[in-house]
């Protein structure tokens, strides 16, 4: 697990190492199945996947890649920043649309194992049934690092999640733990997965009236929680920019006078999350046919 997170050069070895990731996933669906998904070892053994499966398409070598992928977008270097409101996001959500999705082998070994839906149900049934934190932040984590970029292998893990293996209920469960770090992590996951067009409608049926829920009622007093409000802003900003019907249901599930509240917040702490909700409010706006009701 240590080395796990020891950088590039220690992920690309384990990747590597024959039989490592089939025996941590064979250990998990063993503990799953025999209703011991709290155990230390599982612990370990999501944490050390969740380490394995950070920037793996990127870290993936070329020619690996292109054998899994039908096709392959190139993306240019200056393209690979993470961002929520770069004039390039629709662009790229029509690109990602067009590319073909990883064909899926029925026996994945090794690294193929680390974004298989085998283990991102894995992933999510350990959401569910765990009471440890660690797992729960670790399997989320992972189901967060996999979405993370917008090539084909996280369009497809983002797929599953919503559409065939039905995580969402399991995931809105994990936005009203205690726990903060698990909460950023949920809300992280959700970002990723509301950029992709094609589950927008699933989402926020799902768990936009939860996302406002959860919005800070008093100025943020730690930099997780701040993350966290600006992370659920950027997430109603995707669900709601291209879909009028979306901002009509943040309206009514009471949204907006807090994301005026948290767009007003002049707390230096508090300032990449009112910098996000103003964003957020810009973006609303551009809905004409609700103005009346933001009016009133």
């Amino acid at each position: 697990r240590n080395m796990s997170s020891a950088g590039p050069e220690g992920r690309k070895k384990m990747r590597e190492c024959d039989g490592l990731i089939d025996s941590l996933v064979y250990y998990v669906q063993g503990a799953i199945a025999d209703h011991e998904p709290n155990d230390k070892a599982t612990e370990n053994c999501v944490c050390i996947l969740h380490n394995l499966s950070y920037q793996l398409e990127i870290e993936l070598p070329e020619s690996y890649a292109q054998s899994i992928y039908m096709q392959r977008r190139n993306i240019s270097s200056n393209d690979k920043t993470p961002g929520c409101f770069g004039t390039r996001s629709r662009k790229v959500k029509e690109k990602q649309q067009d590319t073909p999705l990883p064909e899926e082998k029925n026996n994945p070994r090794g690294v193929e194992s680390l974004w298989h839906s085998t283990l991102i149900r894995i992933y999510l049934s350990l959401i569910a049934k765990s009471t440890r934190n660690y797992t729960q932040e670790a399997s989320l984590g992972a189901l967060q690092n996999l979405t993370a970029d917008t090539g084909p292998m996280p369009f497809a893990v983002a797929q599953t999640v919503v559409q065939k293996a039905n995580g969402l209920p399991s995931i809105r469960t994990m936005l009203h733990v205690s726990h903060p770090t698990v909460k950023k992590t949920a809300v992280s996951l959700l970002r990723n997965l509301s950029r992709n067009t094609s589950l927008q409608s699933d989402i926020a049926r799902e768990v936009l009236p939860d996302l406002v829920s959860i919005f800070p009622e008093s100025i943020p007093v730690s930099d997780i929680v701040c993350e966290t409000t600006a992370s659920i802003c950027y997430t109603l900003y995707n669900l709601t920019q291209s879909s009028s019907h979306n901002a009509r249901l943040l309206l009514g599930a009471g949204g907006l006078p807090k994301i005026i509240a948290i767009s007003m917040n002049d707390s230096n702490m508090f300032s990449k999350a009112s910098r996000a909700a103003s964003v957020l409010l810009y973006s609303l706006w551009s809905h004409t046919d609700l103005h009346n009701a933001y009016k009133k």
